[in-house]
């Protein structure tokens, strides 16, 4: 079973520092990063910038085409307008066949914000107590989770055609 984590970082470059700690975690084998992709909101900027951080070449990797739509849907739809409202309703409804909910949708919207950045996982196992002492209390961010069962995940990686 995969996990879908994101962390809200209070600074601009936060998600990127937590990303390379848990590269480097990985490497201990403490966690499986599957996917991971960056939010990040310089002061100043009317949108936030996004990026995919890992090499969607690995097996298991959800691809540009999911970041792309949670991204949009979450960040960038909005910007749209109401003559986007059906669209947006449609989208977020297939998010939820994944386990994204709009309450998980609305928690990331509020929380990142200009100034911030946010860490979107996609993990497998993870030594939970290792990987939390790794982080000092100033370096981890706050923590809004949705769980991806294993019908969720196959479901996921289906629709974005990855093969599992």
């Amino acid at each position: 079973m995969a996990t879908l984590t994101v962390w809200k970082f209070s600074t601009a470059d936060g998600a990127d520092k937590a990303l390379s700690k848990l590269e480097d975690l990985q490497k201990q084998q403490l966690i499986q990063v599957i996917d991971a992709a960056i939010v990040s909101w310089p002061q100043g900027r009317k949108r936030p910038k996004t990026y995919q951080a890992m090499n969607t070449a690995g097996a298991g990797a959800l691809g540009g085409a999911f970041w792309g739509m949670l991204f949009g849907l979450i960040f960038f739809l909005p910007f749209l307008g109401m003559a986007m409202g059906a669209a947006i309703g449609a989208i977020s409804g297939h998010f939820t066949d994944y386990g994204i909910d709009d309450s998980f949708i609305n928690d990331v919207k509020s929380k990142v914000t200009e100034g911030t950045s946010a860490l979107f996982l996609l993990t497998g196992q993870v030594t939970v107590d290792k990987v939390e002492a790794a982080f000092a209390p100033e370096e981890r961010g706050e923590l809004i989770q949705s769980n991806l069962s294993d019908e969720q995940e196959a479901k996921l990686r289906a629709d974005f055609g990855v093969e599992a």
